[in-house]
């Protein structure tokens, strides 16, 4: 496995470790394997692969299903035993959902392409995802999943009671990550990501990782989100390494799980 940092490591000018850092590597995907193995390998060495949660799909837009016995399967197990923070997302990651307000119309166009599955869903639908979900990655795996972050970062009402309902007791958006069956409040501030879909958002992505650093450094906790995507963007690899780097020189890196 590339690098041997592991979690909660806490170096020098950490401030006793009350700056902490989270990566996650989202979208894993039998579709996805040759992008995620990359992804891993270009933040091992800097954060330890064992510092790494994986948001994981157990359908890929239906194109793409975690098959128990599959080489992909037992890639997931090995990297769980390692260490590796296993994470829920999603069923499909597909946005198959009317929207009738006009704000989730809105999120659901402009946030994502398609990709905002728990947005528009209702409860009842919504908590049987979550539970179909979680019981075949628990039994993949051999282990609980940490919890439960929605597709493109966005939640309907429906998925948020779900959430309680089902017994998750970690979520994220955009801006904080949350404890559903409580509600306690774990880590605030935005997550740095990366977008590969068109110019605009190419450009737009390397900006906020340019000027992250000033913007984010009082955070105590900075979420750095990487997607399958990104790595075929060169300008987005170099813009990841160099924003990992900043951010881990001075930051224990932890795991969703170390926030509870």
């Amino acid at each position: 496995m590339p690098g041997s940092r592991g979690h909660a490591s806490c170096p020098a000018g950490a401030s006793a470790c009350g700056r902490r850092l989270i990566l996650s590597i989202h979208d894993v995907s039998p579709k996805f394997v040759d992008e995620v193995d990359r992804l891993l390998h270009l933040a091992a060495p800097i954060v330890g692969a064992r510092s790494c949660a994986m948001l994981v799909v157990p359908d890929h837009w239906g194109e793409a299903p975690l098959v128990p016995g599959s080489a992909f399967a037992r890639h997931l197990r090995r990297w769980a035993d390692e260490g590796v923070e296993m994470i829920l997302h999603g069923w499909s990651h597909r946005d198959d959902s009317r929207h009738d307000g006009a704000a989730d119309r809105w999120r659901a166009r402009m946030m994502t392409a398609g990709e905002g599955e728990f947005l528009g869903l209702g409860r009842e639908e919504a908590k049987r995802r979550l539970d179909m979900g979680r019981t075949l990655l628990e039994q993949l795996l051999g282990r609980p999943v940490t919890g439960f972050v929605a597709p493109a970062w966005l939640y309907g009402e429906g998925a948020r009671a779900a959430l309680a309902d089902s017994g998750f007791e970690m979520a994220e958006d955009h801006m904080r990550v949350w404890n559903p069956v409580t509600g306690r409040v774990m880590g605030r501030g935005p997550v740095i990501s990366w977008a590969s879909r068109s110019r605009a958002r190419i450009a737009s992505s390397l900006l906020f990782a340019r000027i992250a650093p000033v913007l984010l450094a009082r955070q105590q906790l900075v979420r750095i989100a990487l997607h399958p995507g990104d790595v075929h963007v060169p300008a987005l690899v170099r813009s990841i390494e160099r924003t990992l780097r900043h951010f881990a020189k001075d930051r224990e890196v932890v795991r969703y799980a170390d926030l509870h």
